[in-house]
Parts: C-alpha cells; sequence; structure tokens
C-alpha cells in the first residue's frame, strides 16, 4: 500500500510537472490560469448546491481564460530548455493537447446553439421558458460536457497506457486548480514587470547553454 501510494504522487508530480514546464512559459498564460483556478475554486464551492451555475462559472470563465492562455499566448516555437518542438510535445502530451482542446471546445459552443434550435435537447430536457431558464439548461449540459470529457480520456488512456496513468492524469485535472494557485500567484507581478516569459526559463535556458542540467522548481 505504502509504495502504491508513493508511485501515484510521484507520477502525479511527473504529470504536473511536465505540464509546466512544457505549457506555461507565458507569464499572459500563467496569469489566466491563476484567474481560471481561482473560479474553478469558486466552481467547486457552488457545485454542492447549484451544479448549473457551477458549470456556467467553469466554463465561461475558467475554461475560457485557461485554453485563451494556450491557444493565444503560450510560445508554440522550439522549446530549447526541454529540447523539443511544439508538434513533439503535443504527440507526447498526456491529457488534452490542442488538437483535442480544439474539438472540446468546438463541442462546448456547440451546445447552446443545438439547444436553441431544440429545446428539449433530443428529448432529454424540458424545453425553457425564461432566458435563465435557457441559461441552466445550459450549463446543466455544459456540466455534463465537462464530466465526459474527463472520463473519456480517462478511459482513454487506460487503453493507451495503463489504469494507473489514467486515474493520476483525472487527479490530476480535478486538482489542478488548488496546484495552479500554488505555482502562478507570483505571475500578475512577473508581467506588470513587463516580463512576458517567465524568468525561469531564461534561467534554465542559461543553464542548458552552460551545459548544467536544467532544474524546474514548481512555483518558478
Amino acid at each position: 500500500m505504502g509504495d502504491t501510494l508513493k508511485d501515484f504522487l510521484n507520477e502525479l508530480h511527473i504529470q504536473r510537472m511536465d505540464d509546466h514546464r512544457y505549457y506555461h512559459h507565458s507569464t499572459i498564460n500563467q496569469c489566466l490560469h491563476l484567474v481560471s483556478a481561482v473560479s474553478f475554486v469558486v466552481a467547486y464551492v457552488l457545485l454542492f448546491t447549484d451544479p448549473a451555475l457551477a458549470a456556467l462559472l467553469a466554463w465561461l470563465v475558467s475554461m475560457v481564460s485557461r485554453q485563451s492562455g494556450h491557444f493565444f499566448f503560450e510560445p508554440k516555437s522550439f522549446d530549447h530548455i526541454n529540447q523539443a518542438s511544439h508538434e513533439h510535445k503535443e504527440d507526447i502530451k498526456v491529457g488534452y493537447n490542442l488538437r483535442r482542446k480544439y474539438v472540446l471546445m468546438g463541442l462546448w459552443a456547440a451546445i447552446p446553439v443545438v439547444l436553441h434550435w431544440d429545446p428539449t435537447f433530443f428529448g432529454a430536457m424540458t424545453p425553457a421558458v425564461t432566458g435563465w431558464e435557457y441559461a441552466r439548461d445550459v450549463g446543466l449540459l455544459w456540466f455534463w460536457l465537462g464530466v465526459g470529457g474527463l472520463v473519456f480520456r480517462t478511459v482513454h488512456l487506460f487503453f493507451l497506457r495503463d489504469v494507473a496513468t489514467g486515474v493520476v492524469w483525472a487527479t490530476k485535472i480535478v486538482t489542478d486548480p488548488f496546484h495552479d494557485i500554488k505555482l502562478y500567484w507570483r505571475a500578475p507581478v512577473k508581467l506588470l514587470r513587463g516580463e512576458l516569459i517567465d524568468p525561469a526559463y531564461f534561467n534554465q535556458r542559461a543553464a542548458a547553454d552552460a551545459g548544467e542540467p536544467a532544474v524546474v522548481r514548481a512555483g518558478d
């Protein structure tokens, strides 16, 4: 039991730090992740009393800010620190790479359109009467999209890698908001100083150029 827990925590740490060092060089992206993380924590609290409202907050604020950081601000040039091209990082990513995220966000955007076209959503819902009821219906559908996206990729990883990798990844996704706050709470200060790329990236690159091992430290 002790070794199993140790292996689980070690794999969780590896997945977290791989995600950090590969995909979070931009301080704008880090700031957007901080906004996303805080709003996700609020959504988690709301989830116990109002899942529809929690999903509206999670998708409209948390997911939009988080994915905007990856889509528009994170560098996609060659990663000199990790000696990896953007294409290579996309191929080895455990979770949702940009291609999968485009599909997920496309489904997210399509749901309100489909619900407007068919207020019963193919017979699954009672048609909304007011605008707020429509918004809550959208929220509930987004909630199930989030659950479905998490479960789908977790089970997919069971077959692509192994069960342990899938379980660790699911744990990482659920706990990411808390970890992101710990990692990126200083990002707004760095951005205000005009540091568009995290200075830790340049420090690691200098070490790599000097032939020293690049060290990634949480919070740097």
